[in-house]
């Protein structure tokens, strides 16, 4: 391991943590070892994640509202960020994984990956302290912070959605009007937008392109795939 944690700039005093944080469900459960799995690292780094990405951005953009500085860590965090995340420090490559995941190719699934940073995050908190993981955290996501800061605002929230949904799935969201109100001079819209059965989120509009942009980016805010 002692290459991963080259590539995180960050020795391990508890290796016993790195190796949770590495272990997928998968393995836990051929090795009957249930409650050694990074399920529960997951659930800490998803925290240790939110608030090291918060508190910077909220220093970052001190005029931003915070439906704006919401948008923009929705970016940050969303399971195609989090992937690229995992394979900038190669992350496929050290997680322990069970014959049937890797033989399926887990090793370079999305989900795996994105769960298995989420745990490495919360593994480097309670090994090394917030600081050190929230530094992690800024290292890692240096260029999509930069990113956001040049262009702050999502321009296509529809295509963002669309590539967010078939990383998980090879299946376009559905835009459908729902209903129409006013006059024909000033007409509104609301569209419900829905991904595989589900009902994502509703968005209003002066017209459809308009009404269904704003469903994307609510959809993109409330992330109901991920429940």
């Amino acid at each position: 391991m002692e290459t991963l944690e080259q590539r995180l700039g960050y020795k391990f005093r508890n290796s016993l943590l790195l190796a949770e944080a590495l272990t997928h469900p998968s393995l836990a459960y051929e090795t009957q070892r249930p409650h050694f799995d990074n399920q529960r690292l997951e659930f800490l780094g998803d925290a240790v994640l939110q608030l090291a990405l918060t508190d910077h951005l909220y220093t970052l953009f001190p005029g931003f509202a915070e439906g704006d500085l919401t948008k923009m860590r929705a970016r940050l965090v969303s399971k195609q960020a989090l992937t690229r995340f995992a394979k900038q420090i190669h992350l496929g490559e050290y997680v322990l994984l069970g014959k049937g995941e890797e033989s399926s190719g887990g090793r370079k699934r999305a989900s795996t990956l994105a769960d298995a940073f989420e745990a490495i995050l919360g593994a480097v908190y309670l090994d090394g302290g917030f600081d050190t993981a929230r530094d992690l955290v800024l290292k890692v996501a240096e260029q999509e912070i930069k990113k956001i800061a040049m262009e702050p605002e999502e321009k296509n929230p529809k295509g963002k959605l669309q590539e967010i949904l078939q990383a998980i799935q090879p299946e376009s969201p559905v835009y459908r009007v729902t209903s129409e109100s006013g006059p024909d001079h000033d007409k509104q819209f609301e569209v419900e937008v829905t991904w595989q059965s589900k009902v994502l989120a509703c968005g209003k509009g002066r017209n459809k392109k308009e009404a269904e942009a704003s469903a994307a980016s609510k959809a993109m805010e409330e992330r109901v795939w991920e429940s």
